[in-house]
């Protein structure tokens, strides 16, 4: 509960006033069989016992008057505690979303993006739900429970006895049902993870499943995964099918025992026929209020399934925090980076590190290239610039403070950066140039993507700037969604800007001219280009070659083709390539 404390509290009004107002409706209940009792006993018996018409029809209409009250305060009641618990899970939902936001890699990895989902979504829907029949029964059931068996026991007290052998049995049945679903509803919540994941992968890479044709294969996994959610919620909501024939066996089973023997106390004359009828009104109240608080327990067992999912994700702390600090006000204002001896792995528990002491310097205005082999830990390199993980050992430094110490914000305010996956929102080309500078106008943003030679092609589109992109950018090229990314980052006008392999998909001019275009609109930054092609980083003040995670080679290009034998196999190997293609 103290994790949801502060998400509950602006809401504690509808907290209070839903189940209060739903007590008006457990006064009804427990009152108004009292009263048609006096009706039956009194009224049918008039002339005896001095009573009249009048007197049934003052009982009437004071029912009507109860019955009133009673709509009213059910609506009332209704109308808050769903109001409560839809306020309350929409804060939680924005709270863990936020939360999500502040993770890692590294957490973000742990949990699963589809399980993510799975949380924000589903499981928070139960929690909502279970909320909502919380505040709705939290009095009326208990309530109807301990009025009727007190109303029950000032009837007949012996007739009541039968409580007293029910109670506990349907209490125990409630229990051990209790115990067996609560880890299948956790099971079913993992098993909705999993297809989550299944559908997200799924769709994100429609378009490699269409081209090598798996479309099969996919369906028949989809199948399995599906059949294995639908095995496990069938597995889990036998419990809840269970409980009410269980229920509604012992309650008529209960009824026919109260009416078999309040008929023989009538019979003698110990009891009347309208009380007889309010004793077995309250009767099927209590067995009823039993049967809520079960459905109600089964709906909880589910929502703590859910709940300790939640629980998870808001007491997980990243990785990467402002925490430790000491620098929090500074911002990057140069540019210069320096790795000192640094060494990284992704998994504490793995033996081999990725990157093996790694010490170099990047000054500003230099453009320094990175190249190696596939894998060789070009990209896990960058992205310790700007936190994106932290390194294992050594320490990395921008304008000669250790990144650590710089607030996150500013810290990646002063890095542009673009990836090897190139990513584009849903919206506009202008929305999505303008992650780079919500405030730049739009000669600003078509300066940018000029230099970023995305200017002519976004022209072309009908509604050029203004053309909506499909999610993820699905309804451009490849080289038009790098170039897109590439006008993004230029916008920012970092004092440090990474290409990760980013501009694989465009042809060697087109490259040519976007890093010209670097070199005048920032010239003071520092530049850090990662290629596979030898060509984009051929005039780079300064290449690094890394093998294995390490550093074997360092200078230019006339430099490293005279002192590193793996910078010469790369070149030769792409230009006699070029040459066999010409």
């Amino acid at each position: 509960m103290r994790q949801y404390w502060k998400y509950i509290k602006p809401y504690l009004p509808f907290f209070i006033i839903g189940p209060l107002l739903m007590l008006t409706e457990v006064a009804g209940e427990i009152v108004l069989p009292k009263i048609m009792a006096l009706m039956i006993d009194n009224g049918i018996g008039s002339e005896a016992a001095g009573y009249g018409i009048g007197y049934i029809i003052s009982r009437a209409l004071m029912m009507i008057g109860f019955i009133g009250v009673m709509i009213i305060g059910g609506i009332g009641g209704h109308y808050f505690s769903i109001k409560a618990a839809v306020s309350f899970s929409a804060d939680l939902r924005q709270g863990v979303f936020e939360k999500v936001q502040k993770f890692s890699f590294k957490n973000i990895d742990n949990f699963s993006t589809g399980s993510l989902v799975t949380r924000l979504t589903n499981d928070i829907t139960q929690i909502q739900n279970m909320t909502r029949m919380l505040l709705i029964m939290a009095m009326r059931s208990p309530g109807m429970l301990i009025g009727g068996i007190i109303m029950a026991c000032s009837i007949n007290a012996k007739l009541a006895l039968v409580l007293a052998v029910v109670i506990p049995v349907l209490a125990i049945v409630i229990a051990v049902l209790l115990r067996t679903a609560f880890p299948r509803f956790g099971v079913m919540q993992k098993k909705l993870d999993s297809l989550n994941s299944g559908i997200q992968e799924n769709i994100t890479n429609v378009r490699v499943i269409k081209s090598f044709v798996r479309q099969k294969f996919e369906i028949e996994k989809f199948s399995l995964a599906n059949e294995d959610l639908m095995n496990s919620t069938l597995n889990a909501m036998k419990i809840v099918v269970a409980t009410m024939p269980i229920m509604t066996l012992a309650m008529n089973i209960t009824t026919i025992v109260v009416v078999w023997t309040g008929g023989n106390f009538v019979v003698n004359g110990t009891m009347g026929v309208g009380e007889l009828t309010a004793f077995t009104t309250y009767i099927t109240q209590i067995l009823m209020s039993l049967m809520m608080v079960s459905m109600l327990f089964l709906q909880l067992s589910r929502a703590l399934a859910s709940s300790s999912r939640i629980t998870e994700v808001l007491k997980t702390e990243s990785d990467l925090s402002d925490d430790t600090a000491k620098e929090k006000d500074k911002k990057v204002t140069q540019g210069k980076i320096e790795f000192k001896n640094v060494s990284f792995k992704y998994y504490e528990n793995r033996k081999e590190n990725i990157l093996e002491n790694i010490s170099f310097t990047g000054n500003p205005g230099e453009v320094i290239g990175i190249i190696g082999t596939t894998g060789s830990g070009k990209s896990s390199l960058v992205q310790l610039i700007p936190r994106l993980y932290d390194v294992t050992e050594g320490e990395v430094l921008v304008d000669g403070v250790n990144v650590k110490d710089y607030s996150l914000r500013n810290l990646r305010d002063g890095v542009g950066m673009v990836l090897q996956k190139n990513v584009l929102f849903s919206g506009s080309i202008e929305d999505n140039l303008r992650w780079g500078d919500e405030s730049a106008t739009i000669e600003e943003i078509r300066a940018a993507a000029d230099a970023a030679q995305a200017d002519g092609f976004i022209t072309g589109f009908t509604d050029g700037y203004n053309m909506e992109l499909g999610q993820g950018g699905v309804n451009v090229s490849g080289g038009q969604k790098q170039r897109l990314c590439i006008a993004r980052a230029l916008l920012k006008k970092p004092k440090i800007l990474i290409l990760d392999d980013s501009t694989s998909a465009v042809d060697t001019a087109t490259e040519a001219k976007i890093r010209e275009a670097f070199a005048s609109s920032l010239k003071d930054s520092t530049k850090i280009i990662i290629a596979q092609r030898i060509t984009s980083v051929i005039d780079a003040d300064r290449i690094i070659v890394l093998e294995d995670g390490k550093i074997v080679g360092t200078g230019n290009h006339t430099e490293l083709m005279e002192s590193c034998g793996e910078y010469r196999d790369i070149y030769y190997s792409q230009v006699d390539k070029e040459k066999e293609v010409s």
